[in-house]
């Protein structure tokens, strides 16, 4: 007999920057004796707890939480191995008698923990390379439009500023002939029985909370991009999280605080939206209304 996925049971609270999903998440897992694990690539990072709105202390005082905050800004992480430690956490959730609760933004990480990834071939220096030289010739927007052609569901929940993971992609197809997605797909592991939850925030709503809860913590972003900028690390993975580089600018001179603080913004619906579409395409979705409870699904044991 096969060992039991550290995931059978867990249950997914997923959704939009700024649609409420940790509140929520320690309303549940008070509800039901559970622990959570973070699912979101920005959180990770111990360095940006305002930039990337963190639980706060009395909310971890209130229910443990993991893989928040782990991580030193240079410090990159895959998704794989993202995957890896959520399954870890989960079993030792487990162990201890709790219920397992995976609260996060970042589908690809989801999809990481629950169904597993493929990791790739490992890179190859001349390839990359060469895609490093194209984007700097032609731009990020150009090398984006080619993932479009060859991987459009990696292109679909990648930013084309998100540069590295973009090469990636294509690095990964030129090198085997075949797609990410189509690689991921093929090396899936056993898929739990997972209860997914995402809310379901009506645009303006969405827009207005956003534009709210940014203008509530741009100082402490900015304080923040300050830390990373006398550390040296401008250049960091930390750095890509939303506004840091807003931020980086308006200390430097090159923006307004009015302006970094609108681009900031802009730029978090945009990422919202990318959010939206990815939890869109999850079939076993269950979509609640604001404000609504998460039921306690008598499929899930």
């Amino acid at each position: 007999m096969s060992e039991a996925h550290p995931f059978d049971g867990a249950i997914v609270i997923a959704g939009p920057t700024a649609s409420g999903k940790t509140e929520l998440a320690i309303d549940l897992a008070e509800r039901i004796g559970a622990e959570i694990i973070g699912a979101d690539s920005q959180q990770l990072y111990a360095d940006l707890p305002i930039a990337t709105c963190q639980p706060s202390a009395g909310q971890r005082a209130r229910v443990p939480h993991h893989l928040i905050g782990v991580l030193p800004s240079q410090e990159r992480m895959s998704a794989a191995r993202y995957g890896a430690l959520a399954r870890e956490a989960a079993k030792a959730i487990a162990a201890r008698g709790k219920r397992v609760l995976l609260v996060g933004g970042t589908g690809f990480y989801l999809r990481a923990a629950i169904e597993g990834l493929y990791e790739g071939p490992a890179a190859d220096v001349a390839t990359r390379a060469a895609l490093e030289a194209e984007a700097a010739r032609e731009g990020r927007a150009h090398l984006h439009a080619r993932l479009a052609q060859v991987d459009p569901e990696a292109a679909a929940r990648l930013s084309p500023n998100d540069l590295r993971r973009v090469i990636r992609a294509l690095e990964v197809y030129e090198l085997t002939g075949e797609s990410q997605t189509s690689h991921h797909r093929r090396h899936r592991r056993q898929v739990p029985t997972v209860g997914w939850f995402a809310i379901d925030v009506p645009r303006p709503i969405l827009y207005e909370r956003i534009q709210r809860r940014t203008q509530q913590i741009f100082d402490g972003l900015v304080a923040e991009a300050r830390a990373l900028r006398e550390g040296g690390f401008t250049r960091s993975p930390a750095a890509r999280a939303l506004g840091v580089s807003e931020a980086l600018r308006f200390l430097g001179g090159d923006l307004s605080r009015e302006d970094a603080l609108a681009l900031t913004v802009q730029a978090t619906r945009r990422y919202a939206k990318r959010q939206l579409t990815w939890f869109r395409g999850v079939k076993a979705m269950h979509w609640l209304s604001v404000g609504e409870p998460v039921p306690c699904p008598s499929g899930i044991p």
